[in-house]
């Protein structure tokens, strides 16, 4: 083997590494609600691109990185979306538009011995 590849092999196997607690985390958790889903999305769009020239390359460690890499934001992107439908079902309409009743509002009062004026 070369040093360009021992180079790849290496940083394919630390680039790997150092997303698997994040994606252990999320797969244990199911938790992915600090995630941004936009980004996600864009994460899994930019993936699919990156494929078309990943697949022209000779097959080597840049092609186990891509691997993972897919598998694992694909991973995220269906622990986001439904963890968002979870989400969505449990919140009424009202609350889920931002809208609010006026009983969500509520302001503390103070109490007011019997006999004064409250001032």
């Amino acid at each position: 083997m070369d040093i360009p590849l021992i180079a790849g092999a290496v940083s394919t196997v630390a680039f790997a590494v150092s997303n698997l607690p994040m994606l252990r985390k999320a797969l244990r958790t199911r938790d992915v609600s600090s995630y941004s889903l936009s980004s996600i999305a864009m994460i899994n769009v930019a993936n699919a691109v990156y494929s078309l020239y990943v697949i022209s390359l000779p097959v080597g460690p840049v092609w186990a990185l891509h691997a993972f890499y897919l598998v694992s934001c694909a991973i995220m992107l269906v622990l986001c979306v439904a963890q968002r439908r979870a989400s969505a079902r449990r919140v009424p309409r009202a609350e889920h538009s931002g809208a609010r009743g006026a009983s969500a509002v509520r302001t503390p009062r103070r109490r007011v011995p019997a006999g004064s004026s409250g001032r």
